[in-house]
């Protein structure tokens, strides 16, 4: 999910510790900004720091004076080779090809299985929007190279590359000799653990009791580890899955392909039923208000009743057509969203 509605779930998530509404109420948000906190902690550990800090094998870095796309072919070739030599794990960066201020040189890399071969295309010249420069396409620089070994891809076919910094895609051995893709693996590697957010948690509850803080050392670490493991659990409904027990596991675990983090309806439902739910956990510690309302209300009239309308509405504007959505990986819309912002 995009980086707001991590932040309305770990808000809303904080919300239902008493001790956060009698601390707002007393003038103290600690909890509640511990919430909004732990709720984007995770990716931002992962594209605000770790990403700085990955090592990688190979680094293909075009020329931008020259950027020649059989050399970026021959390069991801070569990655893929040393992987087949070597039967271990590699890690490539395909670098960015900036051209001044505002432009940038695309380009595409294609693992094409059938005719076994690495293709790559030179796009258009595109500015920092992504918009393409009239008359720069070059629709003849294409690059070609043989194609090591199998790759299996579960995305995308093609690697774009354009403005700002270049993807890391990672070449797992599979045991019949051909290799995984796996884009950004540096994305959701350990960041996106439960115990990392227990860690944390249990950090936080040390350095309290060692300024003998025994009550504010449990309650934020119930506060940190549900805000935390909240993101975990969101993510974990897409596709890209995330490690969730590091380090006693080293892979992440597939998610269950219900949306993409770049959904617009999924991300509108979170941020919604964030706001029913701290609502409520507001409303329901005014012991005094004068008209009180059951849960089950609440949520019949803030989101049962608007979101049939909206669907029975949806029905009928969309009857008879048929429209085709393409959407990326998760971890291709969150780089996507990360590059935009």
């Amino acid at each position: 999910m995009k980086g707001f509605s991590h932040f309305m779930s770990g808000v809303a998530v904080a919300s239902f510790g008493p001790w956060a509404i009698d601390a707002a109420l007393q003038g103290n948000p600690t909890f509640f900004i511990l919430g909004g906190a732990c709720g984007i902690l995770p990716d931002t550990l992962d594209f605000k720091f770790y990403r700085f800090f990955y090592e990688h094998d190979v680094y293909v870095m075009p020329d931008p004076k020259d950027p020649d796309p059989q050399k970026i072919a021959e390069e991801v070739a070569r990655a893929i080779q040393l992987g087949v030599d070597g039967k271990r794990y590699i890690r490539l960066k395909l670098g960015s090809v900036r051209l001044g201020a505002d432009f940038w040189q695309q380009y595409q890399v294609t693992l094409d299985n059938e005719k076994k071969e690495v293709v790559c295309r030179l796009g258009p010249v595109v500015n920092t929007g992504q918009v393409p420069v009239d008359g720069t396409e070059k629709p003849g620089a294409v690059g070609r190279a043989p194609l090591p070994a199998p790759v299996v891809q579960t995305y995308d076919a093609d690697l774009k590359v354009d403005i700002f910094d270049g993807p890391t895609v990672g070449f797992a051995p599979r045991g019949d000799g051909g290799f995984d893709l796996e884009f950004l693996p540096w994305h959701r590697e350990w960041s996106h653990a439960l115990t990392v957010g227990l860690f944390l948690g249990l950090l936080w509850a040390v350095v309290s009791c060692c300024f003998g803080a025994w009550t504010v050392a449990w309650q934020g670490l119930v506060t940190i580890a549900a805000c935390y493991a909240v993101h975990v659990v969101e993510d974990q409904m897409g596709h890209m899955g995330s490690n969730l027990f590091w380090p006693f596991t080293k892979k992440r675990t597939e998610g269950l392909h219900w949306m993409h983090s770049g959904d617009g309806l999924p991300n509108f439902t979170a941020v919604w039923v964030s706001c029913i739910l701290i609502f409520w956990n507001l409303s329901r510690s005014q012991p005094a208000l004068e008209h009180p309302f059951p849960f089950w209300k609440l949520l019949l009239v803030a989101l049962v009743v608007p979101y049939a309308g909206f669907f029975v509405l949806r029905l009928l504007l969309n009857r008879g057509r048929k429209a085709a959505v393409e959407a990326g990986d998760d971890a291709d819309d969150e780089w996507n969203d990360m590059k935009s912002s």
